[in-house]
């Protein structure tokens, strides 16, 4: 498994592939570390968003290759948002970012 640093600079390089995020997007990897993506902007550092996901490693790597269903990894706890509303209105957006960086 890729270390935070990696998986931050695949998620850097793939910004460059395609548009950006509308909003802040902090990842919480569970004790992993952190991801905060702001525009073009990809670091380590934990920095307030306008969005928070809480998820691990694994199952954001799942995700983004389309192995893992949102739906059920929220309903499982396995993926935890800090705005619902927010989250279904970029989805699409994180969605073809983290399958470009898995």
């Amino acid at each position: 498994m890729a270390s935070v640093d990696e998986l931050a600079a695949r998620i850097r390089g793939a910004m460059g592939e395609g548009p950006g995020l509308d909003a802040s997007v902090l990842l919480d990897l569970r004790g992993e570390g952190v991801i905060h993506v702001a525009g073009a902007e990809v670091t380590t550092e934990h920095a307030p968003a306008d969005l928070t996901v809480s998820v691990s490693q694994a199952d954001l790597q799942a995700l983004g290759r389309g192995d893992l269903d949102p739906v059920r990894a929220m309903m499982s706890g396995r993926l935890k948002l800090s705005d619902m509303g927010l989250a279904m209105k970029m989805q699409p957006q994180i969605q073809a970012l983290f399958a470009r960086s898995v």
